[in-house]
């Protein structure tokens, strides 16, 4: 694939370690963003464009690439502020995504790889019955909605033209860089504040963003990954507890965690309204990647240890 390739979202997350590694590895890139680039360099085009919407001319941009890496998306938040958040997500994670895979198309693009969502296939699953690409939540809330609607939009895109279409569905990503609850789980170790979550038995898949970039980069080529759906992760999957106390490894300090029964811990955060805190604590959410080993023979490269420990040095070296 001798033409660049078109990353939206570059500046998110996984999109801005997906550039990274891509222009490391000799790739051109176009990644258009509304805010420029903090990355300069030779092989990267970066254009700026004012919204993700289902207005916008990609034309120009798509007729210099190979392929569309789309990480760009109206993400989940905990605390919605829309009046119609549906609408809102719809907007941008549908609308605007296949307004882009539709003029992809149109200008020959070969591949267009989409970051979904595990939470086209639901919040959570019972111990050791991990989900699998076929499996579909029954009800799902506005941003998962609008990640399956998308899904179902682009394969029919895919179907009706020559151009592959390619969706991940990744867990929960942490990495350098990650933010949020992720974060504040290292904070909380590194400080050595005392937790509760000393005996949380559930089972929580997680995907290394080098694995997540290890994974799209080769889906880019695989020919058996047009018109397929696969789910990710580190292969690994930990609970709660034995997470906390692989961050304590990486950040070479002690897990301090004490033993609360777990459906004390449930109770006390219903009391407190922080019911969904309490499910991502003590619930499980595991994902098979059976199908991303079988047909397009990839394991991932980084372990759980190994991306935990790159996470928190890197994480030091900007400190």
């Amino acid at each position: 694939m001798n033409q660049s390739i078109l990353i939206t979202g570059a500046n998110g997350f996984v999109g801005n370690a997906l550039t990274d590694t891509m222009l490391d590895a000799g790739y051109s890139l176009i990644c258009p963003t509304r805010r420029p680039l903090s990355r300069q360099h030779p092989a990267l085009q970066n254009p700026q464009i004012n919204a993700l919407d289902k207005h916008t001319d990609w034309l120009p941009l798509l007729q210099q690439s190979g392929a569309v890496i789309h990480c760009a998306a109206r993400v989940h938040v905990m605390r919605e502020t829309v009046s119609d958040p549906l609408a809102a997500f719809r907007a941008v994670n549908v609308d605007a995504t296949v307004h882009l895979a539709q003029q992809a198309a149109a200008a020959g693009v070969k591949h267009f790889i989409f970051l979904s969502s595990v939470k086209v296939n639901g919040e959570s699953t019972l111990p050791d019955q991990p989900f699998q690409e076929q499996d579909i939540a029954d009800q799902h809330d506005p941003y998962g909605l609008s990640k399956l609607e998308a899904e179902k939009a682009l394969l029919a895109v895919g179907k009706k033209t020559s151009m592959a279409v390619t969706i991940i569905r990744p867990p929960l990503v942490y990495g350098p860089g990650v933010k949020a609850n992720f974060q504040s789980m290292l904070q909380w170790v590194k400080r050595g504040v005392p937790l509760p979550l000393g005996r949380i038995h559930n089972q929580r898949s997680l995907v290394f963003v080098g694995n997540l970039v290890h994974f799209i980069l080769h889906c880019l080529y695989h020919p058996k990954a047009r018109q397929e759906i696969f789910q990710i992760s580190d292969g690994h999957d930990l609970s709660t507890t034995e997470l906390l106390e692989a961050c304590a490894v990486a950040l070479q300090t002690k897990s301090r965690l004490w033993k609360l029964s777990p459906n004390l811990l449930t109770t006390l955060a219903k009391i407190a309204g922080k019911q969904a805190i309490a499910q991502r604590l003590c619930g499980s959410l595991q994902v098979d990647i059976s199908k991303a080993r079988h047909l397009l023979e990839w394991n991932p490269p980084f372990s759980v240890a190994e991306g935990l420990a790159i996470t928190v040095a890197q994480e030091s070296d900007k400190k």
